[in-house]
This record gives structure tokens, C-alpha cells and sequence, in this order.
């Protein structure tokens, strides 16, 4: 019986060679490739048979896993997609759903490791976590947060402004400075700048135009 054929695609080196450790000492599968970029990973399946990748979401050279499995997903619908992350930003799981990707897993806190993930995926199962990882913020956890004060939160990552957060979400600037007062007491932190810094350095939202 043919092994497998695995492409693993992640910038961080602990994790891509804990991703081959794991390949190559199983017996159903084989890796094909180990890419620390998600630019060039189509080109490697143009004269090459893969039958899995598994993709990091956001790399250090900027590119974006979802936006490479999105594309190969259209031109390649055969090769299943595990994506992969460190980071708790909600909104991927949705955008990995939505692309069709068909498993999701995050690296540090989920209680399968990557084989029992790899091997439901082949077996025709999709695999998403019930939700995302908790991760302090100040004095609040991520889990006190809504779905909308994280949208808002998001966008401030990028350095936007009140009116122009309120813009791109359809709300008006009383109902941004409402969310954001909301965090900051939930935080304790002092200031916007300070909320955005730290909840972007922690993984918790990153801004659309880097997604």
C-alpha cells in the first residue's frame, strides 16, 4: 500500500521538524516536502503527487496559509488541508471552514497530537476545535471578550482610528469608544495603544490586512 504523500509548510523550525519527526517515523505516511513558506508551496504540487498538506496560517515572510490553501483548494480539491496555528485569533476557524479546509489544529493546546488529526483527515473526517485557546490579557482572559469588542479590536491593531474602525465595521464612533472603554476596564490597561500592542503580540486578533 502507497504511504501517504505529506507537505508540511511552517516558517518556525521546532514545529516543522516535530511535524517530520512525526511523518517519519510513522508507517502510513511519507513526507514529500518541508517548506518554511506558504508563497511558493502551488508550485511544488504542479509536477508532484501530494496527497496532504499540513499548513502554518500566518509566516514570518509575510505569507498567509489560508490564502495559499484557498488557491490550491481551487485548483487541486483532491488534496486534503490541515491548518495550523500557535495563535488564538477566532476569525481563521471561520475562514478555514468557509475555504473548505478540512482540519484545524492548534499546536500548543490541543489534547490530539498531529498523527490522530492526520489520520481522521485521511479517513474523511473533519476535525475543528469546539473553540479557541484562552489566553490572558491584562486582567481578563480572551474568553470575556464578544465577538464584536474582538472585531473592533482587530482593526485597532493596525493603528486605525476611532472613525475609521467605525467605517470599516458599519458602526458609529460612540459605539467604538463604547467597546473600547469596555476592554480597557475588562484589561485595566491605560490606553487603546496598550491594548492593541498586547493583544496583538499574544496572538489573540490580527488585523485583515495581514490575514
Amino acid at each position: 500500500m502507497d504511504k501517504v504523500r505529506v507537505m508540511v509548510v511552517d516558517d518556525q523550525n521546532i514545529s516543522r521538524n516535530y511535524f517530520e519527526l512525526y511523518i517519519e517515523n510513522s508507517e502510513r505516511y511519507e513526507l514529500a516536502f518541508s517548506l518554511e513558506t506558504a508563497s511558493v508551496a502551488d508550485i511544488y504540487l504542479l509536477n508532484n503527487k501530494i496527497d496532504l498538506i499540513i499548513m502554518d496560517i500566518l509566516m514570518s515572510d509575510g505569507s498567509n496559509g489560508l490564502e495559499m490553501a484557498e488557491k490550491i483548494k481551487k485548483n487541486y480539491p483532491e488534496i486534503k488541508i490541515i491548518a495550523v496555528t500557535s495563535m488564538p485569533e477566532h476569525s481563521w476557524i471561520k475562514k478555514a471552514k468557509k475555504i473548505g479546509i478540512e482540519s484545524f489544529w492548534y499546536k500548543e493546546s490541543d489534547k490530539n497530537n498531529i498523527l490522530e488529526i492526520m489520520d481522521k483527515t485521511m479517513n474523511g473526517e473533519s476535525v475543528y476545535p469546539e473553540k479557541t485557546p484562552v489566553v490572558k490579557l491584562g486582567m481578563a482572559s480572551s474568553s470575556e471578550f464578544t465577538e464584536r469588542e474582538l472585531d473592533v479590536l482587530r482593526v485597532i491593531t493596525s493603528g486605525a482610528s476611532n472613525a475609521i474602525v467605525a467605517e470599516k465595521l458599519g458602526i458609529s464612533e460612540n459605539t467604538v469608544k463604547a467597546h473600547v472603554r469596555s476592554m480597557l476596564d475588562k484589561t485595566g490597561y491605560r490606553s487603546r495603544t496598550e491594548l492593541a500592542i498586547k493583544a496583538r503580540v499574544a496572538g489573540l486578533v490580527i488585523c485583515n490586512d495581514e490575514n
